[in-house]
């Protein structure tokens, strides 16, 4: 059965785009194939969320920047995790892994 598309929950996304440039340096298009990977085709982001993401993440220190050639021979910007972006995706995964706890916890209870 193929998995439905699910729509990213508030503060996700970010968790979402360290943990795919967790393995090396990616362009936009290759971060978001990484997150469909990753989240085994459950979650798709589209560019009018992912660059404003990344541009954001990247004022804030946790992803550096720089412009190479993709694949295809085109034009692309690279993004990399910085120290900061390092810590800050330990910092999120502990945090995401103590709701997803909580959460099945929940739904667990009668």
């Amino acid at each position: 059965m193929a998995s439905a598309k699910t729509n990213l929950l508030q503060g996700t996304l970010d968790l979402l785009i360290l943990k795919a440039l967790g393995l090396g340096e990616l362009h936009g298009l290759g971060i978001s194939r990484r997150i469909e990977q990753i989240t085994k085709g459950t979650f798709h982001v589209k560019p009018g969320s992912l660059f404003p993401a990344l541009h954001r993440m990247e004022e804030a220190g946790w992803l550096s920047a720089f412009w190479g050639e993709s694949e295809n021979n085109r034009r692309a910007k690279f993004y990399r995790l910085t120290k900061m972006g390092i810590k800050k995706v330990e910092a999120e995964t502990e945090h995401w892994a103590r709701v997803a706890l909580a959460m099945t916890n929940a739904l667990k209870a009668n």
